[in-house]
């Protein structure tokens, strides 16, 4: 009698939460940040001169920005129970609008002084210009690859991952360290609104520090 095959188990440690939420807005709020937002592009991006950001805003700045703001408090508390596995307040720290006509591109890089980073798309995106995250660089993994007609892609060996095409409305959330960029955008102009956030304090058993905003 033939012997059963060894079970084998997989085990993802320490994975990284990225969080998608359809249609967190609806598009009346969409085109209200467009009409009230829109003409605020004063800052040129310095890499592609086709992408424009507004200046820094909190959501004490306009009606509409507070309304955002409270719908995206349930997703961030429910993210940052998946980082800190507590549900604490979540606050805004500062968002902006980005505009990229077509030829535009955003550069890889990550978010300081903040611990979760979201993007709220305000247009549909051409999917080749969809939100891409990067493995970190200088990490801990091996310095060999094996990238070959033959080898295939996972999460395990993967260098990047692209995020799912969004349409206007829908939010993405991830820890602000984690790399991004946007590629060339190929196709229509893309808006989104950007934003950090921070909870309101982190306690490790009795060291507690509070975060003001």
């Amino acid at each position: 009698m033939a012997s059963a095959p060894p079970r084998a188990q997989i085990f993802e440690l320490f994975p990284t939460p990225v969080m998608r939420v359809e249609g967190c807005i609806d598009t009346t709020l969409v085109a209200g940040l467009h009409a009230q937002l829109g003409g605020d592009l004063s800052q040129a991006n310095h890499r592609s001169d086709a992408l424009s950001h507004s200046r820094l805003l909190s959501p004490q700045d306009a009606p509409l920005l507070r309304e955002v703001a409270q719908r995206l408090d349930a997703p961030l508390r429910e993210f940052g129970t998946l980082l800190f596995g507590e549900a604490l307040q979540w606050r805004i720290k500062e968002m902006w609008l980005n505009v990229m006509q077509a030829g535009g591109q955003q550069a890889m890089h990550n978010h300081a002084n903040s611990f979760v980073s979201g993007v709220l798309y305000l247009s549909a995106c051409e999917p080749a210009s969809n939100t891409t995250f990067i493995r970190s660089l200088g990490g801990r993994d091996y310095v060999f690859s094996n990238a070959n007609p033959r080898s295939s892609t996972g999460p395990f060996n993967a260098e990047r991952w692209i995020g799912p095409t969004p349409a206007a409305g829908d939010l993405l959330l991830f820890p602000s360290y984690l790399l991004h960029e946007v590629p060339v955008n190929r196709g229509a102009t893309r808006s989104t609104l950007a934003f950090n956030a921070m909870p309101d304090r982190l306690d490790a058993w009795g060291y507690s520090m509070s975060f003001s905003i």
